[in-house]
């Protein structure tokens, strides 16, 4: 099943508190399952993005479906398809 990664970015939503934030993510989490996705892991991180968000899907419109998912909620992100390293490399070798 394909991985893929959301950078988030925080700038134009009001978080009024870290509950609120908790609570958005059992949401996104619900409607993530409708699509077919499962949402793996989400990390606050410090620079250019506040939260990565890593989840699988079967397929590209079930990963659209989850980016729309999280601009709904008010996360604006970057949504992209990422590969494990040891895959990477396979296919590098092959190339």
């Amino acid at each position: 099943m394909p991985t893929y990664a959301t950078l988030v970015d925080l700038d134009d939503r009001e978080i009024q508190n870290a509950q609120e934030l908790a609570s958005i993510w059992g949401e996104i989490r619900t409607e993530f399952e409708t699509h077919g996705a499962e949402l793996h892991d989400a990390y606050a991180a410090l620079g250019e993005f506040d939260f990565l968000i890593v989840f699988e899907t079967d397929d590209n419109e079930a990963a659209f479906k989850s980016a729309l998912t999280l601009h709904r909620h008010g996360l604006e992100g970057k949504t992209m398809e990422v590969v494990p390293t040891e895959d990477f490399s396979q296919v590098v070798d092959e190339v």
